[in-house]
């Protein structure tokens, strides 16, 4: 099995799972890139997943149709342009298998309202989680839908998966997202060392991603929430005593607030 992050618009990745036969791809916004890559590795669409509504995600959809030999798996309480004969409406611990490999629903409302991500297959033993725009590596997506308690929740969830599981996020947000999570915690050695490695990844024009879970856990500051060093920050930010900054959602929504107003 093979993973490949299709490049599309200005900093969006179309993911690609495919065994040199047939292929899935992953919130598909443009046709292009993923008609380029069947033709190329000569390749059957064999299924299509889609986490949310937005157009960077399903844009290519109607262009991919005629290729798609299954179905287009997404959002069930979400407007997806697919016909009703060639999608499947998936929720919470529905299972999908594709390739051979079994993928799990997981609910994880905050940047839409019923947005989904898949968690399963596995590459050289590390399962997949494809994540839209919930998850970015050292970020998250912002909140256009939901609240910063549902947004908590649902990277908490993400959070408690396997150290190991490489998170397929669908932006190239990373540098601009470290940034950030250097202002939040300037003596995260871990933070530093993986900036570093990101900023020579992206020098050669290569991807950041796949993250992982465990490389997440120690350096997004989403997910750390209930570090005091970054409580101690958002309390600092809001000029606030760190007495009223123990709140994880609390922390999320002032450390999210933050982020949209972070040049």
């Amino acid at each position: 099995m093979q993973l490949v992050a299709l490049p599309a618009f200005t900093d969006n990745y179309i993911w690609m799972l495919h065994d040199s036969g047939e292929a899935l791809v992953v919130d598909p916004g443009a046709a292009a890139p993923v008609l380029d890559a069947l033709h190329r590795l000569g390749l059957a669409l064999a299924g299509i997943l889609v986490t949310h509504h937005h157009g960077d995600h399903v844009g290519g959809l109607a262009e991919l149709l005629p290729r798609l030999t299954g179905r287009v798996h997404g959002p069930a309480r979400e407007n997806i342009p697919a016909p009703a004969g060639r999608f499947q409406a998936l929720g919470d611990g529905d299972r999908v298998e594709l390739l051979g490999q079994r993928f799990e629903v997981l609910d994880v409302p905050g940047h839409t309202a019923g947005h989904i991500a898949f968690f399963g297959a596995k590459i050289d033993g590390a399962p997949l989680l494809f994540c839209g725009d919930t998850l970015f590596s050292g970020g998250c997506g912002r909140l256009f839908e939901g609240t910063p308690a549902q947004m908590a929740g649902s990277l908490g969830r993400l959070a408690a998966l396997p150290g190991n599981t490489r998170i397929c996020c669908a932006h190239e947000y990373t540098l601009s997202n470290l940034r950030f999570a250097q202002t939040i915690e300037p003596a995260n050695e871990a933070l530093a060392a993986y900036r570093a490695w990101c900023e020579s990844r992206r020098a050669q024009d290569l991807p950041t991603l796949p993250s992982s879970i465990g490389q997440e856990q120690a350096i997004n500051p989403f997910l750390r929430c209930a570090q005091p060093a970054v409580q101690a920050a958002a309390a600092a930010h809001l000029q606030q005593p760190l007495t009223a900054m123990t709140d994880p959602v609390a922390v999320f929504a002032t450390l999210r607030q933050w982020k949209n107003e972070f040049r």
